[in-house]
């Protein structure tokens, strides 16, 4: 329900559980277990008794989300750590060898580009790219 949320969240270097396999039950007590709040736009999820630690997102808009999560929950995110997340994962991405990368990117990219992190989950490879750009610029667009 708020996947687009969680990869932009990710992306501010925030560290955001999203598995939208999990059950209410599940997602509650995995909360609970782990300090989490749960973000969710489901109303009857905000009533169970143990989901005390919770934030009911308003719109259907992610700017708007994005917004409201980092008012709400008092989020302050460093432009220094921005993208330093997998995005798929969560986890944070650590260096990776130009010359290991090579491999595993696109030629343009290999022939371009001198740095890569990737993530120790997945695998992907984040390199800077033009779409980080167009990221940064959304992030404005969006208030953050």
């Amino acid at each position: 329900m708020l996947g687009a949320l969680a990869r932009w969240l990710r992306a501010l270097d925030v560290d955001v559980l999203y598995d939208p396999e999990l059950d209410d039950p599940e997602l509650v007590e995995r909360a609970v277990a782990e300090g989490r709040t749960i973000l969710t736009r489901d109303r009857r999820l905000t009533e169970r008794r143990l989901a005390r630690n919770h934030l009911l997102i308003r719109s259907d808009d992610v700017a708007e989300q994005l917004r409201q999560v980092l008012t709400e929950l008092g989020l302050r995110p460093d432009p220094d750590r921005l993208l330093g997340r997998c995005l798929r994962c969560n986890l944070p991405l650590e260096p990776l060898d130009a010359e290991a990368a090579r491999a595993r990117v696109p030629p343009w990219v290999a022939r371009t580009q001198e740095t890569f992190r990737a993530c120790p989950e997945c695998g992907r490879v984040y390199w800077r790219g033009t779409h980080v750009q167009r990221m940064l610029s959304r992030l404005r667009e969006m208030g953050v």
